[in-house]
């Protein structure tokens, strides 16, 4: 088994990872999917699902294809999905992606072109892939594990379960999203059109690591208008929205940043800002694992909104602040099968399940918080993520489809 899903993944997630499907937060407000590349994916996956055999396929417009194995048993049980995003990132570059294939990585440091090398010291998970299959970047892309690796695990278990109807069932649900990395990808999902009562998102890292807990998440958009005046005479008279604007991400607490906090520590984050010395647009990021803490960090915005307002005055402080996801472990908590099945599956594989917080969000959150579904995140075998650095590490990709229809076993059994 192990043999042909390591090259059944490997080969389906090389024809994905060259498809171009990076998406745009900037056009997402008026387009889905954001870029045509990700329907090339889709597509892709809807004539690849209807070779294995699999006819029950719904093709949203929004950019979500949702496929449904019928059960295979006589009994009823609760309907299992599996939900990967099709779109990569734009950290780096995530288009015109050329991966790499070591198939026996030696230990060493990997040069992956002339400028950059990914260092096996500064990568210490490497060391447990010595002699094994690793797929990196060519230094000047991401390699787009994230999320292209678990869709080539969903992909694969999916062929897997139409292949071997000796392997007992209930409906199984595959769901493939766009625009995940935008933070839009559930703004138009079709719930009406999925049944799962419980679900997992492949979209996680490491091997063996699993999460059922993540950020509480709002974007506050910021804009400080000024007051224009010529330069020459400007004094008393000029409000620079600019130095508004300086100030006040100058005042966010240092301390309270993502490069200076882990754990279950929250943070404010300028993420990006645009303008004249006359109008400025900002966007912060916020994140806490504590819903409390998130709103008193949505009001200490709000209060430095107006602060930054006296200090600079007839200049104006607008803040439009919006929650995007919630931490998910509360929904685990009050329908706790999903991790229980998670957890039945690799202790039957004899794998050591290793439970993680997210520090950022996923599909899955939406879901759980939006249709109180289950949906804990299952690693996917990728590393250094959203960087030129990123590579996959075959042998847990496998370990991931195997877990996949370990996941579908068990829930058969209950």
């Amino acid at each position: 088994m192990s043999t042909s899903l390591k090259n059944e993944i490997l080969s389906r997630f090389l024809r994905y990872a060259v498809i171009d499907t990076m998406s745009d937060d900037q056009a997402v407000a008026v387009k889905h999917p954001s870029t045509d590349g990700q329907w090339d994916l889709l597509n892709l996956l809807v004539d690849e699902l209807k070779a294995m055999g699999i006819s029950d396929i719904q093709v949203d417009p929004n950019g979500v294809v949702i496929a449904r194995l019928a059960s295979n048993i006589d009994h009823p049980v609760p309907t299992v999905a599996f939900m990967a995003h099709v779109d990569t990132a734009d950290d780096v570059m995530g288009n015109n992606v050329k991966p790499r294939v070591i198939d026996s990585y030696d230990g060493k440091d990997i040069v992956l072109n002339e400028q950059y090398t990914l260092v096996a010291e500064e990568n210490p998970e490497l060391a447990k892939y010595v002699g094994e299959t690793i797929i990196v970047t060519d230094g000047n892309t991401l390699l787009g594990s994230d999320d292209k690796a678990g869709v080539a695990e969903i992909m694969s278990a999916a062929a897997y379960l139409k292949a071997h109807p000796e392997v007992k069932h209930g409906v199984v649900e595959f769901i493939f999203t766009s625009d995940e990395e935008t933070g839009a990808g559930m703004n138009t999902f079709p719930y009406d059109k999925i049944s799962c009562d419980y679900c997992y998102t492949i979209d996680g890292g490491k091997r063996f690591e699993i999460e059922s807990e993540c950020f509480n998440a709002a974007t506050v958009k910021v804009h400080f208008s000024g007051v224009s005046y010529h330069l020459g005479m400007a004094r008393g008279r000029l409000v620079n929205a600019l130095t508004m604007a300086s100030f006040f991400i100058n005042a966010l607490p240092q301390a309270e940043s993502p490069e200076a906090t882990d754990g279950r520590y929250g943070y404010y984050c300028a993420q990006n800002i645009s303008g004249t010395s006359t109008e400025v647009d900002l966007t912060l990021y916020l994140r806490d694992f504590d819903l409390d803490i998130l709103n008193r960090r949505i009001d200490a915005i709000k209060s430095l909104a107006a602060a930054t307002e006296a200090l600079y005055p007839n200049g104006k402080v607008s803040v439009d602040a919006k929650h995007i996801y919630y931490n998910m472990a509360l929904v685990a908590a009050k329908k706790p099968f999903a991790m229980e099945n998670l957890y039945e599956a690799g202790r039957q594989l004899g794998m050591e399940l290793q439970s993680s917080l997210i520090r950022g969000g996923t599909d899955g959150a939406r879901m759980a918080n939006e249709r109180d579904i289950p949906c804990p995140n299952i690693f996917t075998g990728g590393h250094n993520l959203h960087s030129r650095f990123e590579w996959a590490a075959l042998p847990a990709m496998v370990d991931a489809c195997r877990l996949i229809i370990k996941i579908v076993e068990v829930g058969a059994s209950k």
